[in-house]
């Protein structure tokens, strides 16, 4: 299983935290590094000193990484028009030399969008939009280098585009995710390169990947094409002094986060991380809250990551 870890800088973090973060997840040999893409801090804190711009981040840390994949788990439809989303990903894409992996989702969170004059329409509407730029972001990047690029969808319509430019990657990999029953796993089989499973137990997760997989299968997609992937947060310590005081330093509950997500001594949480693996998740999303507490990371490198590689 791959580790990657996977931050969530809305809830108070500047470029620098996240830089440190960026450059201990290379250092200890984690395959990725990923961001939220929210604008409006969750929760009670005061989210100082205020959101980062997810695409924004990701071009600098592109400049001072050299080995880790970065992304977005995930970028929000809602948030930006697809065909400047497109230039967008594809020249970070090129100032990292080929390590992007685009996360992209229909958005949720209102509160932001109202907070930033975004427009929220309803769950059917989010998702036609969704639908619409992974069919015109990946008909841009699939469009050869001379030729033009026409779309004509509901929401959005190009014309005459040069389809400019191109990643870095031929086939820059996108990650789609969530519990949607039907449009969800479909749109899945059909653009993503991984499938995400987030927050939910091994038994959901299990069924999320079966219903994923059968949605591959039914439009002729080989199944094991597609990457399986989980995300929880993640609290470790060398013994169970430390799992509680790491727990408490974020506000999180210590049984509530070892009943849904992974917590535990090192042992506990290979124990843990394994339920998933046995469920067929290939990569898992580290989340770390606490971004400060960068000798967290060193001991999930040291004492998690050997046993799962």
């Amino acid at each position: 299983m791959l580790l990657r870890i996977f931050t969530e800088p809305q809830q108070g973090a500047t470029y620098d935290d996240l830089l440190a973060v960026a450059k201990k997840t290379e250092e200890n040999g984690f395959d990725a590094f990923f961001r939220s893409d929210h604008y409006l801090v969750m929760g009670p804190n005061d989210g100082l000193p205020g959101p980062t711009d997810s695409w924004i981040t990701l071009a600098g840390l592109a400049r001072e990484t050299s080995r880790i994949k970065l992304g977005t788990l995930v970028s929000s439809a809602t948030f930006r028009n697809p065909g400047v989303l497109a230039i967008e990903v594809a020249q970070v894409d090129r100032m990292s030399g080929g390590r992007v992996e685009f996360g992209l989702g229909a958005g949720w969170y209102e509160a932001e969008h109202q907070a930033y004059g975004l427009e929220f329409p309803d769950t059917p509407g989010r998702f036609d939009r969704f639908t619409e730029q992974l069919e015109l972001i990946t008909g841009l990047w699939n469009t050869p280098v001379g030729e033009k690029y026409d779309f004509q969808g509901k929401h959005y319509q190009l014309s005459n585009s040069p389809a400019l430019p191109k990643p870095a990657q031929q086939n820059l990999p996108i990650i789609i995710g969530g519990a949607g029953k039907k449009r969800t796993p479909a749109l899945a089989a059909q653009y993503a390169a991984e499938f995400n499973a987030g927050f939910k137990t091994v038994e959901d997760t299990a069924v999320l990947f079966e219903r994923v997989q059968a949605a591959c299968t039914a439009i002729g997609r080989d199944p094991q094409t597609l990457a399986l992937s989980t995300a929880h947060t993640v609290v470790v310590g060398k013994d169970d002094a430390q799992v509680k005081q790491r727990a408490d330093a974020i506000g999180r509950d210590l049984d509530e986060l070892k009943n849904n997500h992974i917590a535990g001594t090192p042992a506990e949480v290979v124990d843990r991380l394994g339920q998933f693996a046995a469920a067929g998740s290939q990569r898992q999303y580290v989340q770390i809250m606490d971004l400060a507490d960068l000798d967290h990371l060193d001991l999930i490198a040291a004492e998690v990551l050997p046993q799962v590689r």
